[in-house]
């Protein structure tokens, strides 16, 4: 049964879910995690497989049609293909973030159980360079898995995201231009954001997309193309026609104008905004007995007060409670 479409206060529907399974990573990126980790949510905390697939077909009667599975790391929430294989008959995307190191076990079965597509975080090319930034010398079996993927056609097209820190990241653009001009991949850059655990973030750290993007250009010359409705990437193509290369410049140029995203974390707490300093707990009245007409009006109520846009760049920001991995990237 369809129902009168999601609409926030400022007017824009909204048609996009970030669900996190789990706050659990087998990295330690620095941009995101401590190298201890973080305190994990207790098992009983984090939301059932039903009730997942509850909320998203309740999302799915609201207008929403795609859905991202994040993390933490999604591959390592057990028995994860077979969650996949319940939500994607109920919406026409069902997308996956992953880390890339379970994926040469997993691909095979996450697209029999109806991933459309994947986003696989690689912030380095180089081993020792990977090792750093992520903690953990995983670089060979990520790519294992990447390949892996790459063999089934329906996985496509599959982009490889890396977080652009300075100091670090102006090493790799050029590695990753080649890298996206040999292989089936759509290179993506992504500003690096203050949600991490670590709370070191200055926007002295950032380097931008049209940094990156000059930068490629001088190489390898880049032709814009045109922006989808609440794309977050830039993406350009070569010119000479050898594949795509994009750019999310949350930071720099921020998208907030469309945005049609919503996010629900692995506790099942509803987020207007990834950098939203209010929750909307949507797993107290699922499991308390609440209709689904009762958990419309908490979800429609909530999605009315969606931010106009977030403020990172303005005097006075706050940095979200909540660290990347714990919202769901």
């Amino acid at each position: 049964m369809a129902r009168a479409p999601l609409i926030d206060g400022h007017g824009r529907t909204i048609g996009d879910l970030r669900l996190s399974v789990t706050d659990r990573c087998n990295f330690r990126c620095q941009y995101c995690m401590p190298a201890e980790g973080l305190p994990w949510l207790d098992r009983e905390e984090v939301l059932h497989f039903e009730e997942i697939e509850r909320l998203v077909a309740l999302f799915a009667e609201l207008g929403i049609r795609d859905v991202r599975l994040t993390g933490g790391e999604p591959l390592v929430r057990r028995d994860f293909p077979r969650l996949v294989s319940m939500l994607s008959p109920l919406v026409d995307d069902l997308a996956i973030t992953t880390n890339g190191f379970l994926l040469e076990r997993d691909a095979e079965a996450l697209v029999r159980a109806g991933a459309t597509r994947f986003n696989v975080s690689i912030d380095s090319l180089q081993r020792d360079r990977f090792f750093e930034m992520t903690r953990r010398d995983a670089l060979p079996r990520v790519l294992k898995g990447l390949e892996t993927l790459a063999a089934f056609p329906e996985a496509h097209p599959i982009k490889v995201n890396a977080v652009a820190v300075r100091g670090f990241t102006e090493q790799e653009a050029l590695p990753f231009a080649r890298f996206a001009r040999e292989h089936p991949y759509q290179i993506r850059f992504i500003e690096f954001m203050p949600l991490d655990a670590d709370r070191t973030w200055s926007p002295e750290q950032v380097l931008t997309g049209e940094e990156l993007r000059a930068a490629i250009h001088a190489v390898y010359p880049l032709e814009p193309e045109p922006r989808e409705a609440h794309a977050t990437a830039r993406v350009y193509r070569f010119a000479d026609g050898q594949g795509h290369i994009g750019f999310i410049n949350p930071v720099s140029e921020p998208f907030c104008g469309d945005c049609n995203r919503i996010r629900l974390t692995a506790d099942g707490k509803l987020r207007t905004c990834l950098f939203s300093l209010n929750e909307t707990d949507l797993r107290a009245p699922l499991r308390s007995g609440a209709t689904d007409d009762e958990l419309e009006q908490v979800i429609r109520d909530a999605v009315w007060r969606k931010e106009l846009k977030h403020h990172v760049n303005d005097p006075g920001f706050i940095q979200p409670a909540r660290s990347m991995s714990a919202i769901g990237g």
